[in-house]
């Protein structure tokens, strides 16, 4: 299972969010290419970066941003969400080097997209299902859908979607512990695999997902818990890289 630091673009800055409010945020440096080179040197072996304005507006607002980390660190796979919305700008973002980018809102609303982003960019495509008690959540989680998170995750099984990432809006950014009964219910609804998201806190959130990862949880998204200093990444990694 990876540890996969999350590195959340407002403006130009690296920030937290609590429950996705924009008006809500914490900045945390103001400069994300060094905030990178932080967790690479703690030996991450992915980043996970948001375009929090480009998931607003619904398109990419950060890309610059995203594109200097990429050309920093050409041999670490990135994933990049937000704002992705068209086939043009998933073809910028893999010539820019991002190893895989993430599509949200758009899936949610047009589902035949994932299938043709998939299509044209093979192994590039992830899913993002952010939900709130299960119901999906789109537009930067400012509209909640009807839509089951696990029934749209088995809409894409057959499409070539290489990881989903599964976020609990109402544990995101809270520091009040990863929902590893939700995220394990969505790992078992299709033959995805699933990356953790939205709530983990410290060290034992990441040992409770440890032990359900056979459940087909390939990786643990973490914002908040590395930049206040209650998880250590390469703590945590060598959990994760540790045999039971």
């Amino acid at each position: 299972m990876l540890i996969i630091p999350a590195i959340d673009l407002k403006d130009g800055q690296c920030v937290r969010l609590r429950q996705g409010l924009m008006d809500d945020s914490t900045v945390f440096s103001d400069d994300p290419v060094a905030m990178a080179t932080r967790w690479v040197d703690a030996g991450c072996r992915r980043l996970h970066l948001v375009d929090l304005n480009g998931a607003f507006v619904g398109e990419p607002v950060n890309g610059s941003v995203v594109t200097a980390i990429a050309a920093a660190y050409p041999n670490l796979p990135i994933q990049i969400g937000g704002g992705i919305r068209n086939l043009e700008t998933i073809e910028h973002y893999v010539k820019a080097g991002v190893g895989y980018v993430i599509i949200g809102t758009k899936a949610v609303k047009e589902p035949a997209f994932v299938a043709e982003a998939c299509a044209a960019f093979p192994g590039k495509v992830i899913v993002g299902l952010d939900a709130k008690d299960g119901l999906v959540a789109t537009d930067g989680w400012a509209e909640v859908s009807e839509l089951r998170a696990t029934d749209l995750a088995r809409r894409f099984e057959s499409d070539g979607v290489s990881a989903i990432v599964y976020t609990d809006i109402a544990r995101d950014g809270m520091m009040q512990g990863v929902n590893v009964e939700a995220t394990v219910i969505m790992a078992q609804a299709s033959s995805i695999p699933v990356i953790a998201s939205g709530g983990i806190t410290n060290i034992d959130d990441i040992r409770a997902l440890k032990g359900v990862a056979d459940q087909g949880i390939c990786g643990a998204i973490t914002g908040r818990a590395i930049y206040e200093g209650t998880l250590d990444v390469a703590q945590a990694q060598r959990l994760c890289d540790e045999v039971d």
